[in-house]
């Protein structure tokens, strides 16, 4: 019996794209890709059922530029993509490592990655393999953020970890601000009336009526990932 027990069963790990580029200006870094699946691996070993949703922002970036006056819908569709290609790469890292992948798209591309089916995906999580939901909700208009929302409040998730650059959500801007304050912990209400940008309006609405806690940290800091999931004091608690 392990000496001490996560606070969490089933979480759901939202990662930005921006978090795979480690110092590189796009694209993946192997380094920080790896780094990841290891915090991720050890909270398996503690028994946490873990999905994880993620972004395209270190992939689509390179051609955003391209995007410019281009139809919103196929500019998102073209994110969507990108996330297909992240969750691949970050499913490849994790076999590698040793735990069991399983990459599911909100959109159909069959030949590349299994689609996401509700029940399938819960069975794979009570197997205790990791689930990578890609292509965001499937739908144009919709962030990443979102997506998590929704995955996490589907599949019964007791807490959506957001994971940041930032350890946590703070009053201010900490890099132009120095007297910024970061809160421990925050109602959904109070970010709302503060104006915090935590997540977007869509993602934090859902999150509250959801009564789903969310959880905002710093990926670049060792180990926190384990900390949140074991309760510690690490990064921001939103909560209804």
């Amino acid at each position: 019996m392990p000496e001490y027990k996560p606070a969490y069963k089933r979480i759901l790990l939202k990662l930005s794209g921006e978090a795979l580029m480690g110092d590189d200006a796009f694209g993946i870094n192997r380094a920080t890709i790896v780094r990841m699946v290891e915090e991720i691996a050890e909270i398996t070993r503690m028994g946490v059922e873990v999905a994880v949703v993620i972004g395209g922002g270190n992939i689509f970036r390179g051609v955003a530029g391209g995007s410019v006056g281009m139809d919103r819908a196929t500019a998102d569709y073209m994110g969507m993509l990108a996330t297909v290609m992240n969750a691949l790469a970050l499913g490849d890292t994790m076999d590698k490592a040793g735990l069991t992948a399983r990459v599911m798209s909100a959109i159909a591309i069959e030949r590349v990655v299994e689609p996401y089916v509700r029940p399938k995906a819960l069975q794979y999580l009570e197997e205790g393999k990791v689930v990578i939901f890609a292509a965001g909700t499937g739908n144009p208009f919709f962030t990443t953020d979102t997506a998590a929302a929704l995955r996490g409040a589907e599949i019964g998730a007791e807490i959506v970890l957001k994971a940041t650059k930032v350890d946590g959500v703070y009053s201010a801007d900490p890099k132009k601000d120095p007297n910024a304050t970061r809160y421990t912990s925050i109602t959904f209400d109070e970010a709302m009336g503060k104006n915090l940008e935590v997540m977007d309006a869509t993602a934090f609405a859902l999150c509250r009526d959801q009564k789903l806690p969310l959880k905002v940290f710093s990926i670049f800091k060792h180990g926190a990932l384990k900390r949140v999931v074991m309760g510690e004091d690490e990064g921001t608690l939103v909560h209804v």
